[in-house]
């Protein structure tokens, strides 16, 4: 067998483990013979076990102190102090090893001081000479179309990102920018510090950089902001690295560069939540989620899961999302009790059955038809099953035992103008007011646009943009809320934790933002020119569409609540009588197809509610140019 296949067949550890022994052994001769070159008269000995035992004792501090887990190829500072620690234990135990055997014959005390120097040099040396090596190497392999790149952020994810890239042949680090004052004039992993993120345009401009790279993972969305816009103002292509609670939460990779997405400059920042009362009100229960193939609905069945509920039952008459969402939960979740059932939540035959057998103790309502200028058009369907549907659901809950029912509304029911927002009023009133009439407690929570849920508006632009445009906005100062999915399920958890019944919970969506402004931004973070390159089309307002949303009706009278960042609604008490036979007459015309009908018993519930003249059977859009900013 040739040499070279030999060496093949050696294990890389077991190579390492070979040269730090060796070394241990050349060092202790070196420590003895430089003691003994001091004075050349005496003449040097060696013990019959002297090396086996430095040899045995020193190995042992090694594997104890996790030395032969490092990789050469990235030796770096926390590998120095690993060896560094183990020569001085190592030292230590060699000599109280020795002591025991011979009372130290033949080995002068000098010899446990010289002997760690000398180790340490003989372990450091090649590994730093080996990095160094193979990153030369990188280096002289490296493609000459290499992107210069300066890091917005010298933090400890800047740091840790120069690292990285330096040992990617497509980047060359140019420098930092930073505000901190005790960075000015330093430097890391040597790239210097070259300037405030203010300077960021100048700096750029200057150091003839060609990316621009954002390592700010803890920043605040404001901060974020104000980044991004100094990142705009260069006109250069920028990247990003994953926020910290994408982190923590497993939906990305620490250092795993990105386009900054119109998330990043929406969302807020974490939410702090009582996880101990979630948790509390989950963990062993039965859960029940409607419209769980959805996008609030998938989330919410994602925590459900992950925060320890006995079982979860997804209901979702979406073949295909109920393929996904239980696919997924299987692979993540196997010990989870879970059932998918494909079905529509107003059909009661099979609503019933599911809850006389699951006997759920907890359910969230998220199935809802959301889509406000389709749904002006239809409206059987949308009260359908946005209200029938959601009274089947009650009903059974209350006939079964349910503990908690949560109703996943919108703040299009707050004073509606459209078909969408009158029904999810009405199924609000419908829950509301069941809540003194059961032991069950029904809870309501309103927000406003889910960022990039199925429909909405973000994945419309987007879509838009990558098709060249226009982008199709209805009026110059239309805004909206806007909520991240997670950060809106984690809040409906914490309100049904938190609600006695009865309540109407509004979720503090924080500021609205212009849909111009957000088209525009998005635009730019494709690399392209708002009304330029792409251009915007107002296309007008659309039937039932408000300018500006509302979260609260003036008579509701709302208050804070223990979170910060949920609102208590009074609800407006509703003849139970009347409402029961207001529904009951507007199933039977439901049956028949009888929209006049359905009209008059809607009008008599929101007497404030004005039917748009413009909602005719015959107003279908394109697809193009439905670009719906609606809730879930």
């Amino acid at each position: 067998m040739s040499l070279r296949k030999l060496v093949g067949f050696i294990h890389p550890r077991i190579a390492v483990v070979a040269h730090d022994l060796a070394m241990t052994l050349l060092a202790w001769w070196i420590a003895k013979l430089l003691r003994y070159a001091l004075r050349p008269d005496d003449v040097i000995g060696f013990q019959l076990l002297e090396f086996p035992i430095v040899l045995l004792v020193q190995g042992v501090i090694f594997r104890w102190t996790g030395l032969y887990r490092s990789v050469w190829r990235f030796a770096s500072l926390p590998d120095l102090w690993n060896i560094l620690r183990g020569v001085v234990l190592g030292s230590l135990a060699i000599g109280l090893s020795l002591f025991m055997y011979d009372r130290l014959e033949g080995v002068p005390r000098s010899v446990f001081f010289l002997y760690p120097v000398v180790l340490a040099v003989l372990l450091g040396g090649p590994r730093l000479a080996y990095r160094y090596w193979k990153d030369s190497r990188s280096d002289l392999l490296r493609n000459q179309a290499v992107k210069r790149v300066l890091i917005v952020g010298a933090d400890r994810a800047g740091e840790v990102l120069s690292r990285d890239l330096g040992r990617d042949g497509r980047y060359s680090v140019v420098g930092f920018v930073d505000d901190r004052p005790s960075l000015r004039g330093a430097s890391i992993n040597g790239h210097p510090v070259l300037g405030r993120f203010g300077q960021l345009p100048d700096v750029a401009r200057e150091a003839a950089v060609d990316m621009l790279l954002i390592a700010l993972p803890a920043a605040s969305t404001a901060e974020i902001r104000q980044v991004v816009s100094l990142c705009d103002e260069t006109g250069l292509p920028y990247r990003t690295i994953p926020r910290l609670e994408d982190v923590v939460a497993g939906r990305a990779q620490f250092n795993q560069i990105k386009e900054v997405a119109i998330e990043d400059l929406l969302g807020r920042d974490t939410v702090e939540l009582d996880w101990t009362t979630i948790r509390e009100m989950l963990t062993a229960r039965r859960v029940l989620v409607t419209g769980g193939g959805g996008s609030i609905g998938s989330e919410l069945c994602r925590q459900v899961a992950r925060l320890g509920a006995q079982s979860l039952i997804v209901v979702e008459q979406s073949e295909y999302n109920l393929y996904r969402i239980t696919r997924e939960l299987r692979a993540d979740f196997p010990e989870l009790i879970l059932d998918g059932i494909l079905a529509n939540c107003g059909d009661v035959a099979a609503m019933r059955k599911l809850f006389l057998e699951a006997r759920p103790q907890v359910v969230f309502h998220a199935a809802a038809y959301k889509h406000v200028p389709m749904l002006q058009a239809q409206l059987r369907a949308a009260f359908r099953n946005n209200v029938l549907s959601t009274r089947v659901v009650a009903d059974l809950a209350c006939e079964v035992g349910v503990q908690c029912f949560v109703l996943i509304s919108t703040d299009k029911a707050v004073n509606p103008t459209s078909v969408m927002g009158a029904c999810k009023r009405v199924a609000e009133i419908y829950c509301q007011n069941l809540d003194a009439h059961t032991d069950t407690r029904f809870m309501t929570v309103r927000f406003g646009n889910v960022l990039d849920s199925a429909g909405s508006v973000v994945p419309l632009f987007r879509q838009q943009i990558s098709d060249g445009g226009p982008v199709t906005v209805t009026h110059p100062e239309i805004t909206r809320y806007f909520m991240t999915i997670p950060e809106a399920c984690q809040l409906i958890l914490q309100t049904a934790s938190i609600g006695q019944g009865g309540e109407i919970f509004a979720l503090d969506m924080g500021q609205p933002v212009k849909i111009r402004d957000l088209a525009e931004q998005m635009i730019r973070l494709a690399g392209k020119k708002p009304g330029t390159e792409i251009p915007i089309v107002y296309t007008g307002l659309r039937s039932g569409e408000k300018l500006f949303e509302e979260l609260f009706h003036p008579q509701e009278n709302y208050s804070a609540t223990e979170h910060t960042k949920i609102f208590l609604a009074q609800h407006r008490e509703v003849s139970w009588e009347l409402l029961l036979a207001l529904l009951n007459k507007a199933a039977e015309a439901d049956a028949v197809f009888n929209e006049e009908e359905l009209r008059r018993c809607i009008s008599s519930l929101l007497p404030s509610f004005r039917w748009s003249e413009d909602a005719q059977p015959d107003n279908v859009v394109s697809i193009r140019r439905i670009s719906s900013e609606n809730s879930e």
